[in-house]
């Protein structure tokens, strides 16, 4: 089986500046009627008709493939660079793979939250890259605030899994709707090209360890040695990264960023016609050398761009640094924390960055016990240290306990001043019930409620309240141009049914009221993202919910895809964007205008 790759260079270097080359997916599903099987061989159907004149490309004809027990292909696809000795020890190890690690893995029956037939069925399958379609039918009209393009963020898997899978693992892809003048919009999707996705696409397999789904218990040992004994051979090399870059997107100081916290980001280039090219693994100019987290806050008054990271294997497991709004970047700060502990997200206000410190820890030794090396640990606390941003040494840092909470999402954070003239840090996020219930299943019923934790800086006490109860709100955010400071509303998905999304939701932070816009019987999105109308600032001269909300949504009976515009004052559609392929669910977005365009690094 050969790897859908229409472009061969030997040297890896090279094969990362390639621009745009079409890559396939290795399994495409009808995903109305079909899940992923364990070990799947894949349909190649090219992409749908293009309105727009044909883009020079190479698609594969459909073709059917014999079923196999085996992912590995029959006649390995070994790249020619490799020397004699590598391709022995290459095929070795094959062997000790097939022969070994996945015939113990099939007695093994998966958790659903790692098992492929549930995390890569339906509209949550992955789909093959898409060249720029113009030309796209339109419902109802674009606002003219939106002239740019919106992009958002996802797993898409290149190549069938052949043991666990969790939804995060996926290869990133980036879906791109770009809005023009006359009404007029345009559709593309790719691949982002890790070092991990060229390599794997050369071999025409899997090669690196899924850090979620694989590397659980005794067997995750083994993958885990065998990916070290194939780097030590030089059959792979994990020194480009070996990240996904599937979560997160940022624009900042002219490049848009691919984010994954176990890898640097990816810049993406956008082009004129609305097309995506990965530029490269992208380290500041030198400045960083280290993963960051997937949501980096871009403060809206000084430009700067906040962000984490931590390391699972050695202390300091916890760094603060930001860059400023020419991309420079501050000193490494410290955080001290006790153990390594999964941090997704922050928030900043004014003059403090708020760090969660919550339940979900790594412990890498419960591998040895059989167990998943991701955690949670009931007997911590958890707490957010509040950090002033101008200290350069975080000895400031002042921890408060808040427990019972597990934010895998933060909305915003800002400043107040008690009656009694206390400082107090006021953080808005969804809190997740079981913590744990990305990672692992459980009794207990899923929610995710939208909540108000306070926090006095002098007391070092915290309160939590829940602001909408018996309704599942996550992914999403407030008016960026407010981010920091006191905001009103805040604009989120309806996670019903859990893990898919039927609606958005409006919140009023003030009344607790929500307003919602479903989006109708078998009908589920994702994500919603609020883009203003125009450029607010933070002295409320205007309204704060003048703007549109946009998401991509997914007809499940219809089997169509479509990108919906909806007003923010009174969360009514103005438009809606019928798209040309299908659009898997996914994870974030963000909004990109002409003018930020034209200052693209190139």
């Amino acid at each position: 089986m050969q790897p859908s790759l229409h472009f061969f260079t030997p040297k890896h270097q090279s094969l990362l500046q390639t621009q745009s080359p079409l890559f396939t997916c290795k399994f495409i599903v009808n995903p109305a009627k079909k899940t992923v099987p364990r070990n799947p061989l894949p349909l190649l159907s090219p992409p749908a008709p293009s309105r727009s004149p044909p883009h020079p490309e190479v698609v594969e004809p459909m073709v059917q493939r014999e079923r196999s027990n085996v992912l590995v292909p029959q006649h390995p696809n070994y790249p020619v660079h490799l020397n004699r000795f590598q391709k022995l020890a290459a095929v070795a190890l094959d062997k000790i793979e097939t022969s070994v690690i996945m015939r113990l893995e099939k007695d093994y029956v998966l958790p659903k939250m790692v098992d492929p037939e549930v995390q890569i069925s339906g509209n949550f399958a992955p789909v093959e890259e898409c060249p720029v379609h113009h030309g796209l039918e339109v419902v109802g009209r674009i606002p003219a605030c939106l002239r740019g393009v919106y992009v958002r963020n996802g797993a898409n898997p290149m190549f069938a899994p052949s043991g666990g899978h969790h939804l995060f693992d996926g290869d990133g892809m980036i879906h791109a709707v770009s809005l023009g003048l006359g009404n007029k919009a345009s559709y593309s999707c790719r691949y982002t090209r890790t070092s991990r996705l060229v390599q794997e696409a050369r071999f025409g397999r899997c090669m690196f360890p899924k850090p979620i789904g694989e590397l659980h218990g005794h067997l995750g040992l083994a993958r885990l040695g065998l990916y070290m004994a194939r780097a030590g051979l030089g059959l792979v090399d994990g020194s480009h990264g070996t990240g996904v870059a599937n979560a997160g997107l940022v624009y900042f100081n002219g490049r848009l960023l691919a984010m994954s916290e176990d890898d640097l980001p990816y810049h993406v280039k956008i082009t004129g016609e609305g097309d995506l090219e990965t530029i490269g693994r992208f380290n500041f100019s030198d400045q960083i050398d280290c993963p960051l987290i997937a949501h980096p806050k871009l403060d809206p008054v000084t430009g700067d761009l906040h962000t984490l990271n931590y390391n699972v294997l050695k202390k300091p497991y916890l760094k603060y640094f930001r860059f400023d709004k020419f991309g420079r970047k501050s000193g490494d700060l410290h955080v001290d924390i006790d153990q390594a502990t999964m941090i997704h997200d922050f928030a900043i206000t004014e003059n403090f960055v708020v760090i969660p410190d919550h339940q979900m820890v790594f412990k890498l030794s419960e591998m040895i016990r059989g167990g998943s090396p991701v955690v949670y640990n009931k007997n911590k606390t958890s707490r957010f240290g509040v950090l002033q941003q101008n200290d350069v040494v975080g000895s400031g840092i002042q921890w408060i306990n808040v427990p019972n909470c597990f934010c895998f999402h933060l909305w915003n954070a800002w400043e107040e001043i008690s009656d009694t003239g206390d400082k107090i840090i006021v953080v808005i996020g969804s809190c997740m019930n079981p913590p744990d219930s990305i990672f692992n299943e459980s009794k207990d019923t899923f929610r995710s409620e939208l909540s108000e934790i306070r926090m006095n800086l002098r007391t070092r006490q915290s309160t939590q309240r829940v602001i909408v109860s018996g309704m599942n709100l996550e992914a999403g955010q407030v008016n960026g141009q407010y981010l920091g400071q006191k905001t009103r509303f805040v604009y989120l998905a309806i996670a019903d049914p859990w893990p898919k999304c039927s609606g958005m939701a409006k919140v009023d932070l003030q009344t607790g009221k929500v307003t919602k816009f479903m989006y109708g019987t078998w009908r589920y999105g994702g994500e919603p993202f609020f883009v203003p109308d125009k450029k607010q600032t933070c002295n409320r001269n205007g309204n704060e919910d003048e703007g549109y909300i946009m998401g991509l949504v997914r007809d499940e009976k219809k089997e169509m895809s479509e990108m919906v515009i909806v007003k923010g004052s009174n969360m009514e559609q103005v438009a809606a964007i019928r798209l040309p392929s299908r659009v898997p669910y996914g994870f974030h977005g963000t909004f990109i205008s002409q003018e930020e365009l034209r200052r693209q690094v190139i």
